[in-house]
């Protein structure tokens, strides 16, 4: 089948040049066009199709100028949140140091108890009178 299609392509000739005209080749008959019909058939082609191809071409630019401007927004609202969390780890490690220190003052403050008991229960003990 392959070799069939192979013979029936390569029986067409190619198209050729003459002068004004362009000569096509079909399967029974050569047509000849002229190069202006072609030309007017291209700028009506043309004329017809690129009012909406550039329209196409202005909306796809506002949309991706739309696009950068969302993207922009939301790199700030991303920075504006990092900070967020910044500030809330900065919080808690502020609340963190600060129990912290109030268990080290109640340890001190404990010892310094056992400290003031220690020297009370010295001082309430017995001590032998001198000789005088």
């Amino acid at each position: 089948m392959d070799k069939e299609m192979q013979d029936e392509e390569s029986a067409v000739p190619a198209a050729s040049h003459r002068g004004d005209t362009l000569e096509l080749p079909l399967f029974e008959d050569a047509v000849l066009v002229d190069k202006d019909v072609i030309e007017k058939l291209t700028e009506g082609l043309i004329s017809h199709y690129l009012p909406d191809l550039q329209h196409s071409k202005l909306a796809l630019q506002e949309l991706t100028k739309n696009q950068s401007v969302l993207l922009d927004t939301l790199d700030q609202e991303i920075a504006k949140f990092r900070e967020c969390n910044s500030l809330l780890d900065i919080n808690a490690l502020k609340r963190a140091l600060k129990l912290q220190q109030q268990k080290h003052k109640e340890v001190l403050e404990q010892e310094q108890q056992r400290e003031r008991e220690l020297e009370r229960e010295r001082q309430l003990i017995a001590k032998p009178a001198k000789k005088t």
